[in-house]
């Protein structure tokens, strides 16, 4: 048996705990509806929330025995502590794989390995989205039809101010007009990362089997090589080197 990607799922937690709405919608919180979701033949699942402790569970440990790392965040960016950002980011480059969802566009994770605004137009009106697949044969695709329907959500509008996606996977567009680039893919030194717009507290989009699928997907994708960390600074020749006359 192939061994597991290990995944932490992390989640503000915030929401859950002072909007009955959301509470009703996520009960166990929106980290485990994420991360139940994935499901356990394939992935070893773990997680971790802003109020878990002063790490905001995401120790050293915590980080370098996990493969790819889910990013849920909104009402509270900016109680993410700066060396814990310095901390998720040093791991990235070295290969660690991140899935942002939906409001984490305004993280400072994203927004550091962004290097942009990450700010778009926003909306919420209870209406429909449709998530176009653009790019078929990606592997965050796979099993997905041509699109996903998600009967409400908030609405994610451009300009949408990120970087050029490495890969455009999917373009959503919404019953008020608006599209959005809602599956983008980026790598940033040797590690992996996908952006997926859907995913408002109000709404059981991830409930949703192919939102479920594609962040499966996500999460194999993502998931870091075993190819060895590249070595940096100074270095010696491979072969002799002649003296010039």
């Amino acid at each position: 048996m192939a061994q597991r990607i290990r995944v932490t799922v992390w989640n503000e937690h915030r929401h859950e705990k002072t909007h009955e709405k959301v509470r009703e919608v996520y009960p166990e919180g929106i980290h485990a509806a994420i991360g139940q979701g994935l499901g356990t033949d394939e992935f070893e699942v773990r997680y971790a929330t802003l109020d878990d402790d002063e790490e905001h569970g995401l120790s050293e440990q915590v980080l370098s025995e996990t493969d790819v790392l889910f990013w849920w965040g909104h009402m509270a960016h900016g109680d993410v502590r700066d060396e814990i950002v310095d901390r998720v980011h040093a791991r990235v480059l070295r290969g660690m794989g991140l899935i942002v969802l939906h409001s984490g566009h305004f993280s400072k994770i994203f927004k550091k390995l962004m290097g942009t605004s990450c700010d778009l137009k926003w909306r919420e009106a209870d209406e429909k989205e449709r998530i176009w697949v653009v790019a078929p044969n990606h592997p965050i695709a796979e099993g997905i039809g041509e699109y996903i329907d998600i009967e409400a959500e908030e609405m994610y509008g451009e300009h949408f101010d990120i970087p050029a996606p490495d890969e455009l996977v999917m373009v959503s567009w919404f019953e008020g007009g608006e599209v959005f680039r809602s599956g983008c893919t980026f790598h940033r030194g040797q590690g992996k990362i996908f952006y997926f717009r859907p995913g408002h507290e109000t709404y059981p989009t991830y409930y949703n089997e192919q939102v479920r699928r594609v962040l499966s997907n996500a999460a194999k994708w993502a998931a870091p090589s075993t190819r060895e960390y590249p070595k940096y600074g100074n270095h010696k020749p491979l072969e002799a080197i002649k003296p010039k006359s």
